[in-house]
């Protein structure tokens, strides 16, 4: 069955429908990892995106449930050079097709994906769609129209918490999370580090937030646009005097706003397993996770005197340039633009949750 990728611009990618025969539109990105399809699919922080996966072979080692990164699929559809059904894998427990099928997820197989990403590399991301072949390009260009730009997009309460939900053995360090879209690796890797972790709904006020007397709070990744969540921003805010805030990915860029910098839209984003990020104080590179299409404004390796005193910007992105790292000096508050939790991997900065309790212990 034909259907075709449709952008916004007017660009058209043919191919083969597979999985739900249904119409989806959504922004239109790429992930460069060579693995780890159904985490992305599971992520938050792909939620109304459409994924066009840069290696040549999607679904090779099938599904798992182990695999999922939330309790439901985020992402709005899949687009692929070539797509696989196996179920022969050692941990495989459903073919990646008949899972996209059995969650209602359109995909798309047979695209020219290089073309499509060397595309979006030069005209940036953008809104599209994955249709059946039967559908009139016309009538598909009025859907994509239909659907909201991604800036000023406000996500994090479609797929955060509605109630609180807690993790983890009573007795350790108790860390208390603003939920705008965590994955079931960052929980595991703080539980399995002793920690007992209280996820919120991200509209929670800091009152109530202050009033569990937490050894800290967490910011977690999650979609849309920072600059739309000023609520949260001012949440952060009263918390930071009272309590030690780590965060990472969104909650880097929200704890960045709370400090008075600016975050802005990159072109086309950094999603993928292979980004070198350098930790500016040690000199170290780590091969890291990331999956973002914002980011933080500002030089890396300055110093700045911000709405919460002096702060530094502490890593960078090697590829282009940008910040992945932030620092507060006067309040014990840190953040890092990329993901830690090794969901799939690489496992090069693993070694942050430690520092990251080491320092809510520290405060204690």
């Amino acid at each position: 069955m034909s259907a075709y990728v449709l952008l916004e611009d007017g660009e058209r990618f043919d191919g083969e429908a597979v999985g739900a025969r249904r119409p989806v539109t959504g922004e239109v990105v790429f992930t460069t990892g060579m693995s780890g399809y159904q985490e992305s699919m599971t992520d938050p922080s792909f939620a109304r995106q459409l994924i066009t996966f840069t290696t040549a072979h999607v679904g090779n080692y099938g599904v798992s449930a182990a695999a999922w990164e939330s309790d439901r699929v985020h992402a709005a559809g899949a687009i692929m050079r070539e797509a696989v059904n196996t179920v022969d894998a050692p941990a495989a427990e459903q073919g990646w097709l008949d899972w996209l099928a059995a969650e209602d997820v359109p995909g798309i197989a047979g695209v020219d994906t290089r073309s499509l990403v060397r595309h979006i590399r030069s005209a940036g991301a953008m809104r599209g769609g994955i249709f059946p072949g039967e559908i009139p390009a016309a009538d598909a260009m009025d859907l994509v129209k239909a659907e909201p730009s991604m800036v000023g997009r406000d996500l994090a309460r479609e797929v955060g918490v509605d109630e609180p939900q807690a993790y983890g053995d009573e007795g350790g360090l108790r860390i208390v999370a603003l939920d705008t879209g965590i994955k079931r690796a960052i929980i595991r890797n703080f539980v399995d580090r002793g920690v007992r972790l209280e996820l919120y709904p991200g509209t929670t006020p800091a009152a109530e937030l202050l009033a569990r007397d937490s050894d800290g709070f967490f910011l977690v990744p999650g979609p849309g646009d920072p600059a739309a969540l000023d609520y949260l921003v001012d949440t952060i805010r009263e918390l930071l005097v009272r309590k030690p805030v780590f965060g990472i990915c969104l909650g880097h860029q929200l704890l960045s706003r709370a400090a008075g910098l600016d975050t802005f839209k990159l072109p086309f984003g950094h999603r993928g397993a292979n980004h070198p990020v350098k930790d500016l104080a040690t000199g170290r590179i780590a091969i890291t996770s990331q999956n973002h299409g914002f980011a933080v404004a500002g030089t890396p390796g300055a110093r700045i005197e911000s709405d919460l005193g002096a702060a530094e910007l502490t890593h960078v992105n090697l590829y282009d340039g940008t910040v992945e790292g932030f620092r507060l000096l006067d309040v014990p508050a840190a953040c890092v633009q990329y993901h830690p939790e090794a969901g799939p991997g690489p496992n090069d900065s693993l070694g942050l949750f430690d520092r990251f309790i080491g320092e809510f212990e520290h405060a204690a």
